[in-house]
């Protein structure tokens, strides 16, 4: 599969759909290497499209956060390094962290990063499998002396990349750590690991989950891994050598609802960070919406009484919070479509006038989706296709061009490209998909469409049964 994990080295899937490597390297940093996501990484090639924040939006969040990496809250006894970063989709959770990433990266303060996406084409970057190995690769780059420590520490534990992730982390970058307190003169380390959107990882699987009868093994669920991930992360801060505050953003779900519980666990956790509560984004959507009308404006020389009075509070409104609302509806005016763009903003202000959106802060986004995928020549086969794209994972190399040799009815037509014609506002689409040379991936803006279409009364007429999903 295409961008797994390291593409310098070979692996294969086997029938359990497990990664089985095939003449891995033999350095002990090139065999941690070979066990890494490289995509998930914060300024990784596969997330060069991956949202940040606006200049001048997001700022009051973004200081507040780097702030306590700096400073912390001011504790002196027992420090508690892990903040919990929150709010429904679309709020601009990864987009905050992408910003936080490379402002902490620019100042020296990067540790780590890792950026789960459930979409991606990427085992690596849906499952837990390499998470520690990531985090240490990482770990490795900052200092000779824990790159050494590091190595040093894989060459005398070569078992360890089977290990579990608590195993793992004690042996990969605990241990490093400490050895590199106790005998370093240089400066102390510090600053973050950033964990942005730990449930989007996905449950690996150790047995064959299809066998039946009371002896079959049930599936890990997926929040049975993130909380694992939790686990190894809160043991780690809690090591009085452990340097790094950490960060980890997520939907509020309910296993990080439990875990981060202030009445359950008050001594590990600082103030969680709430983006939907503490964090009124109308402000900076408005910037955002103003930013990027004001570029429309001059693209198509249209006056400066363009958008009418009241347009952008009304589409601030509509948003209700959600950025990927404000992203969508800009990224239309950016990409191919029919109407102009003065026809697109009417049609725009008033779509889901029909529909029950009132009380629903979704309802908006949900008619902007309806909108846009109702634009391709076939919606319901678009619909088919987003969803075996989601699931590529099957295939030995989800290319997008080896999605769309399965998909297309006609090996010799550019079907791909007739059916998203106008859905580049919600999927990145490689050119030339038909060209079998082209080695890049379909990827989704946001997570929100994929629940958007797994939800009956969310995309009404455009849901499609698993069982008609093609694949």
């Amino acid at each position: 599969m295409a961008s797994s994990f390291n593409n310098a080295h070979n692996f294969r899937i086997d029938n359990l759909n497990n990664i089985v490597y095939v003449n891995p390297p033999a350095d002990p940093l090139g065999k941690l290497e070979a066990r890494i996501a490289a995509g998930a990484i914060h300024d990784s090639a596969e997330r060069c499209d991956a949202p940040k924040c606006h200049p001048e939006t997001r700022v009051a969040v973004q200081d507040n956060l780097y702030r306590w990496i700096v400073d912390g809250d001011g504790e002196f006894e027992r420090p508690k390094r892990i903040k919990w970063v929150t709010g429904p989709a679309g709020t601009g959770k990864s987009a905050v962290m992408g910003s936080l990433a490379d402002r902490c990266a620019k100042n020296g303060l990067l540790g780590a990063t890792f950026f789960f996406a459930s979409w991606s084409s990427s085992i690596g970057r849906r499952r837990k499998t390499a998470f520690v190995t990531t985090i240490a690769h990482q770990l490795a780059q900052h200092r000779e002396d824990l790159k050494s420590a590091i190595s040093t520490a894989m060459e005398k534990n070569p078992g360890v990349l089977e290990k579990n992730l608590h195993i793992q982390m004690e042996i990969l970058v605990l241990a490093p750590l400490r050895e590199v307190v106790h005998q370093s003169e240089g400066p102390g380390l510090r600053g973050a690991i950033l964990v942005d959107g730990l449930d989007e990882c996905e449950a690996e699987q150790y047995h064959d989950t299809t066998s039946t009868g009371p002896r079959a093994t049930p599936a890990r669920t997926n929040a049975q891994d993130q909380l694992e991930i939790l686990q190894v992360l809160q043991a780690a801060s809690l090591d009085p050598y452990f340097p790094f505050r950490i960060l980890i953003a997520s939907r509020p779900e309910r296993v990080f609802r439990e875990f981060f519980d202030p009445e359950r666990n008050s001594t590990s956790f600082t103030k969680n960070l709430d983006l939907n509560v503490e964090h009124n984004a109308d402000a900076d959507i408005t910037l955002f919406l103003e930013a990027h009308f004001d570029l429309i404006c001059r693209r198509y020389n249209f006056p400066l009484s363009w958008p009418p009075p009241g347009t952008i509070q009304t589409l601030v409104e509509n948003a209700s919070g959600q950025f990927i609302y404000a992203a969508t509806i800009i990224r239309l005016f950016d990409t191919v479509h029919r109407d102009p763009p003065k026809v697109l903003l009417e049609a725009i202000l008033n779509m889901g006038a029909t529909r029950k959106t009132t009380l629903n802060p979704l309802g908006k986004l949900d008619a902007l989706y309806i909108h846009i995928l109702e634009s391709s020549p076939d919606p319901p086969l678009a619909v088919r296709w987003i969803h075996t794209i989601h699931r590529g994972w099957f295939l030995s190399d989800a290319t997008a061009f080896n999605i769309t040799m399965l998909l297309q009815t006609d090996p010799e037509s550019n079907e791909a490209e007739h059916l998203f014609e106008t859905l580049h506002s919600l999927i990145q689409i490689p050119p030339q998909v038909h060209n079998d040379q082209t080695m890049s991936n379909y990827r989704f803006y946001h997570r929100s469409l994929l629940d958007f279409l797994e939800d009956p009364d969310r995309c009404g007429n455009l849901y499609v049964e698993q069982s008609e999903r093609a694949a």
